[in-house]
């Protein structure tokens, strides 16, 4: 191959890849960790649900503390295509082994724990 021909071929491949590497061709996943939660589980909820009926309704927490038994919460951090991450929480509170408030940025919707949320919410 004469030496003009390399320094063209050369010339012509550096520019490909330079003009490429301006181009973003890497393909970025969503990203989601902890506790899997979604509206619908959060409207099924309902006062009065034993904690095994809940743990069905939602999994088991992410976070569940030896110290208080009594609240679980679950924790939800969503990074999509590489942009900023959203964390999202929610904390549910039992009393005898009973739910009885939802805390957190998931609140049931047409149901009487949003009445319940809504009358523990501190008035702006």
């Amino acid at each position: 191959m004469p030496r003009f021909a390399r320094y063209v071929t050369l010339t012509i491949l550096l520019s490909v890849l330079a003009t490429l590497g301006g181009c973003n061709f890497i393909y970025k996943i969503d990203i989601q960790q902890g506790s899997v939660l979604d509206q619908d589980m959060v409207n099924d909820l309902r006062p009065g649900m034993t904690k095994r009926q809940v743990s069905l309704v939602m999994g088991t927490p992410a976070i569940a503390s030896p110290f208080r038994q009594d609240r679980w919460n679950y924790v939800n951090t969503v990074s999509l295509r590489g942009g900023p991450e959203q964390l999202k929480t929610l904390s549910l509170l039992f009393e005898d082994n009973r739910l009885v408030k939802i805390e957190g940025d998931y609140l049931p919707e047409d149901s009487e724990m949003a009445e319940s949320a809504e009358e523990s919410e501190p008035a702006s």
